[in-house]
């Protein structure tokens, strides 16, 4: 085991806090026995690039169990929890990384986890994937595929895969019913109102909330928003999500005119430039900006300062900008994932995380019982309702079962009158 962190002796805080998310990640902990007992990642290394908190910690302690080397370094310089770090190092996983690194030492820490040639990588925004074929492509040898865990990870790797350029199999986990249906929706929406509400210690009911992007996201957002009493307006360019949001309620409208009305806005669509350019020139005096996308390019910050004639930081996290006809607009955690590397972001809830990872631990380990070619894999079904049954399980809820009849009347096509 090595490592290279902030500070090893933060371990007991940080053994606190994952034996806290171990109570309420029992799929996790029922994957994690089955793996002890199995050992199906024996002599294997796997190498992953997570926001490092207790609840990521905790997947990788599941793959240990299962016999694997595994290591592990952050996928955003402002989401690492220090004393997670140094817990998971004292639990005998390989950790890189600390809180608030430059560019380029993030990138170093990448290439740490890449010098010990795994055989699997686990990505949040694919970012070890990309590097490995960029820059280290002798790795793709020994590589027997990957795990993605992001909307955002999952289109650039789709487009890498239709320009010939992917080389190995990557399992689409975010697109699994079990990640985008619980983990987008039920995950972002609590967690994003979270941290909105930590670091501002505003009010959200009555306020009117922009939500840019109407994905799984989005549809969360949304929907937390007008459970704490927010006006929620919708921004799309997908006429059919456009349409969806409609009928769920909400306003919709074009970015400019929503920024005219906005007290929040709150980007969720995985694309740059969402506010941008001519778009300050609408903000309302005291928006507040956020963004819970993955990069922090859906707000465009050098935008923001060219209209600014002065800036400064009003508490952790809070940075005002003031126009010059006087209006003052509010950017939170640098335009950074907002329920991450906000000082208040905590990520997802364990008991949504424990359906997220529990599918990452599973999918991992198809990529070594399966030969698969190049390409990007969605998750199989069955693994969506063995999760799902796991989870009612432990929520002590039970649902009826079809009879042989039904079974036979469902998948048959001459089922008569």
């Amino acid at each position: 085991m090595t490592y290279d962190i902030k500070d090893i002796n933060l371990a007991p805080e940080g053994e606190k806090k994952i034996k806290w998310v171990q109570r309420h990640m029992p799929v996790l902990e029922t994957i994690k026995k089955e793996f002890m007992e199995t050992k199906p990642f024996e002599g294997i290394t796997i190498g992953s690039c997570l926001h490092l908190e207790p609840k990521t910690i905790n997947l990788g302690l599941t793959l240990q169990a299962g016999g694997a080397e595994v290591v592990m370094t952050g996928c955003n310089p402002l989401s690492t929890q220090d004393d997670a770090t140094a817990a998971g190092a004292k639990l005998g996983l390989n950790m890189y990384g600390w809180t608030g690194e430059t560019n380029e030492e993030y990138y170093e820490q990448l290439n740490k986890v890449l010098d010990y040639e795994p055989d699997i990588v686990i990505d949040d925004g694919a970012d070890l994937i990309f590097l490995i074929h960029k820059e280290r492509p002798e790795l793709l040898e020994k590589l027997r595929g990957g795990c993605e865990e992001t909307t955002t990870g999952i289109h650039r790797l789709k487009s890498m895969f239709k320009d010939g350029e992917l080389k190995i199999p990557v399992m689409a986990v975010n697109d699994s019913y079990m990640k985008y249906l619980f983990d987008n929706r039920y995950g972002t929406g609590q967690s994003t109102f979270d941290s909105i509400m930590g670091t501002t210690n505003s009010v959200i009911a009555g306020q009117t909330v922009v939500v840019c992007g109407y994905g799984w996201c989005g549809r969360g957002i949304a929907m937390r928003g007008e459970g704490l009493g927010a006006n929620v307006i919708v921004t799309e360019v997908d006429p059919i999500r456009a349409l969806e949001a409609k009928m769920d309620g909400y306003r919709v409208m074009p970015v400019q005119d929503a920024l005219k009305e906005a007290d929040l806005v709150i980007t969720a669509t995985g694309n740059r430039d969402i506010i941008s350019g001519d778009d300050f020139k609408y903000i309302k005096d005291g928006c507040l900006l956020a963004n819970s996308g993955h990069f922090n390019v859906e707000i465009n910050e050098d935008d923001l300062a060219k209209h600014a004639i002065a800036r400064e930081t009003i508490k952790p996290d809070i940075e005002a900008f003031t126009m010059k006809d006087g209006r003052i607009v509010y950017l939170l955690a640098g335009g950074r994932l907002v329920n991450l590397a906000g000082q208040y972001g905590q990520g997802h809830p364990a008991e949504i995380m424990d359906l997220s990872f529990a599918m990452q631990a599973l999918s991992a380990k198809r990529l070594l019982t399966e030969d698969m070619k190049p390409g990007v894999y969605k998750t199989r079904d069955s693994t969506d309702e063995k999760i799902a049954r796991l989870k009612l399980k432990t929520m002590g809820v039970e649902i009826d079962n079809l009879t042989e009849e039904q079974e036979k009347y469902m998948n048959s096509w001459d089922v008569g009158t």
